[in-house]
């Protein structure tokens, strides 16, 4: 019965103040339909960059008088070794053909030395490619291979460098954005709900005067709030299904980042906007209420 009371006071609360309710209502979807795009791009970004960052590699170059026993033993260290992600043999053959690929005209140069120069190689992908020296320092100490085997180990240091430091500038401007993002969505929605409630604040100031309860002032306005979040949040889903029909998904098989697989899930997405617009405007209206409650 209660419930049912304040329903219908938050009902003749939004028809009493359309206008206020209104644009809190379109804050809502506008901020929703922010967030609703950014997240997506956020994760795909974020994704791209951790794609990049698997791309650095550590090569351990094997001997060439390497017995397989020896050879046997440098792959099982490996495959132990902290840090290791996975490790692939590539041939003197294999090595070529990679070489043939990133280099045109290899294959008659090799012709003309009559042997192929390049050596049998264990490529190693480690788990964090910013703890990439802890597989080199068990590999080689003070200079010298810790095994037989062991005839070079190069990290690229170079391309490895740059690999992770653009990584790493793309990773905090991400976070930074989404951050400062959220942190607005959230004082954007609150400050218009604060405006709406403004505007009935002589309301309030009565009915705590004539012995109302904070709780029973407070019930009608959490209400609107959630009545507010729940259709701005309805209504920017229902945008950004048209758009992700229309243009992003047509799109997506020219455009990787656009068919990342590190994407959130659509009807994730939707849940986690709908939950969002309606707790943040549910709790903005019960927030905001206090300082009015103060008579």
């Amino acid at each position: 019965m209660r419930l049912g009371f304040f329903l219908r006071e938050a009902l003749r609360g939004l028809r009493r103040s359309s206008a206020p309710a209104l644009a809190a209502l379109l804050t809502v979807l506008l901020t929703a339909i922010v967030l609703g795009v950014f997240i997506p791009v956020v994760q795909a970004t974020t994704g791209t960059a951790n794609e990049v960052r698997g791309r650095v590699v550590l090569d351990v170059y094997v001997t060439p008088d390497a017995s397989p026993a020896e050879r046997s033993e440098l792959e099982r260290a490996l495959e132990t070794t902290a840090n290791v992600k996975s490790v692939d043999y590539i041939s003197k053959s294999e090595a070529l053909e990679e070489l043939g690929r990133k280099v045109t005209g290899t294959d008659e140069k090799i012709e003309l030395l009559g042997v192929n120069p390049l050596p049998d190689l264990f490529r190693v992908t480690p788990e964090d490619p910013d703890q990439l020296e802890v597989i080199e320092e068990s590999l080689v100490v003070g200079g010298k291979p810790q095994l037989a085997a062991v005839d070079d180990v190069r990290n690229r240091e170079g391309e490895t460098d740059k690999i992770l430091s653009a990584t790493a500038l793309v990773k905090a401007l991400a976070a930074g954005l989404a951050g400062l993002l959220v942190f607005a969505s959230i004082a954007l929605v609150a400050n218009t709900i604060r405006l709406s409630i403004f505007a009935r604040r002589r309301e309030v100031e009565v009915m705590k005067l004539v012995g109302a309860t904070n709780w029973f002032i407070r019930w009608p306005f959490v209400i609107e709030g959630v009545i507010v979040g729940f259709l701005g949040g309805l209504l920017a889903v229902l945008l950004l299904a048209i758009g992700k029909q229309t243009f992003i998904d047509p799109l997506s098989d020219d455009f990787a980042l656009l068919a990342a697989p590190d994407t959130i899930d659509f009807p994730l997405l939707v849940g986690l906007l709908m939950v969002a617009c309606v707790a943040v405007s549910a709790l903005g209206s019960g927030m905001t209420l206090r300082r009015f409650l103060k008579v």
